[in-house]
């Protein structure tokens, strides 16, 4: 397999079709050629359209040939996430309960605004049913498997998306964050994710219960793709009354800056949880790193309370709501774990819901004041690697709150930026992820973070053991 194209980045790509010494045909002829290789091994696309593929390639080469390039990702090629709108594909959402047979001929924001920037896009990734878990499997596609090890899940809810950039499918993916579902699935999988500040990425629908916490954001295999491609994602969209007003910014300037002179907390015990002995090393191993790199890292301690007792009925609360949305005849169809989770939420009370509701505020308040004290906050992303590819979610051995979101859920509560990235393999492995946090509309100050620890330990693509599990599909 051609790993000089496979992990090519979006960037060198771009800058070798301006040097002609590449084209656009080139690059999705090979993605799609890997794509039909290890496709049916990692079960990744919801939807995959290889003929529009082809055609927008062949535009793209025509426009690079006249030294016209519509946007700054033209002819590269990437994929939307099966919760996003994508006009002339099916949005499904992950669920049988979905009619596939409707007009599909709205774009998103996200859908849009890469179309514009000239981006290839190859087809819909996997996600589970409604984005609900952080594994990615479902009634109406399967199980996704983590190329890494396919017995193990990428992750969810983008698991197909973050599965196609650790393959080497493409060079970045679009994916949305509603709990952790960029940061979860790019610690599984050995990839940089960013959830942006929310309000930063314009987004269509927000009529779903979860509205107020989920932003659409880039998966990438370095900092700089996923700057480029926020730079697109964010801008403008009149949907989207959520959206905050709109500056011009390139996220790739300032991005060496380093970190000397900032003063960073290291938390491997957020909010009370208690993190895999190896993933706790190699957190605390960033975090010495960032030390050396001249900033000043203290522990604070777990910051704040665990958000279990608090937050647990308020997202059964949003389950119970989606499935009441769906056709009573259809709901044999559901996920029954979604199922079981929804009906508990039959339970919760509008005090249950305003007490949630009061302490968001106070949450975001105490982060707020914390980040007077300190620029950045370093977490693990996830307590544990990557759960096997058939693990029951929110059980006794991988539960919800312990295991897969109490590092990242915090911070789609209060709309901060947080990032997630490689930094290091289990013994087992598996990738290990560092989550980087910053205050609201701090998403230059995350990546030049995030930047000077890539530069600093830097993550190989792909990683010996990544390669050796894909040759051996």
């Amino acid at each position: 397999m051609d790993n000089e194209l496979a992990y090519m980045t979006a960037t060198e790509t771009v800058a070798r079709f301006r040097a002609k010494t590449l084209s656009p045909v080139e690059v999705v002829d090979h993605a799609l050629a890997r794509i039909e290789r290890i496709e049916p091994t990692l079960n990744a696309f919801q939807h995959l359209d290889p003929d529009s593929a082809r055609a927008s390639a062949a535009a793209s080469e025509v426009r690079w040939a006249r030294g016209e390039p519509q946007g700054a990702l033209d002819g590269v090629p990437t994929t939307i996430k099966d919760l996003t709108f994508a006009k002339g594909w099916p949005t499904l959402d992950g669920s049988l309960t979905t009619d596939p047979d409707q007009a599909w001929d709205v774009d998103a924001p996200s859908s849009a605004r890469l179309r514009e920037a000239g981006a290839v896009l190859l087809g819909k990734t996997t996600t589970p049913e409604f984005g609900w878990k952080g594994i990615t499997d479902s009634p109406l596609n399967g199980a996704t498997r983590n190329p890494w090890n396919p017995d193990h899940s990428p992750g969810g809810s983008t698991g197909g998306g973050a599965a196609t950039v650790a393959a080497g499918i493409a060079p970045i993916a679009h994916s949305n964050d509603g709990g952790g579902s960029t940061r979860i699935p790019a610690s599984y999988s050995g990839l940089f994710g960013i959830k942006p500040t929310f309000g930063r990425v314009p987004d269509l629908p927000q009529t779903n219960p979860y509205a107020t916490l989920a932003i659409n954001g880039p998966l990438a295999r370095n900092v700089g793709d996923a700057a480029l491609m926020l730079n697109e994602l964010a801008k403008p969209d009149g949907r989207d009354w959520y959206a905050s007003e709109y500056h011009e910014v390139d996220w790739r300037e300032g991005l060496d800056g380093g970190v000397a002179g900032l003063r960073i907390a290291y938390s491997p015990n957020l909010g009370g949880t208690e993190p895999d002995g190896e993933v706790e090393a190699a957190v605390a191993a960033a975090a010495e790193a960032f030390a050396e790199l001249g900033a000043t890292v203290e522990q604070p301690g777990p910051v704040f309370a665990p958000l279990r007792p608090t937050f647990e009925k308020y997202w059964k609360a949003g389950m119970t709501y989606l499935i009441d949305s769906i056709a009573p005849d259809k709901r044999d169809l559901l996920d029954p774990r979604l199922r079981e989770i929804a009906e508990q939420g039959r339970s919760v009370t509008l005090q249950d819901f305003f007490a949630a509701m009061t302490a968001r505020v106070e949450l975001g308040d105490a982060m707020g004041l914390f980040h007077e004290t300190y620029d950045l906050l370093l977490t693990p992303t996830t307590a544990t690697a990557a759960p096997r590819a058939d693990t029951l979610y929110h059980t006794e051995d991988y539960d919800r709150w312990r295991h897969v979101v109490p590092y990242t859920s915090p911070f789609n509560l209060t709309g901060q930026p947080a990032a997630s990235m490689p930094c290091g393999v289990t013994g087992a492995g598996l990738p290990i992820g560092l989550q980087i946090v910053g205050p609201r509309f701090s998403e230059a100050l995350v990546l030049r973070a995030a930047r000077a620890f890539e530069v600093a330990r830097p993550f190989p693509h792909p990683h010996p053991l990544l390669e050796a599990s894909l040759a051996a599909m």
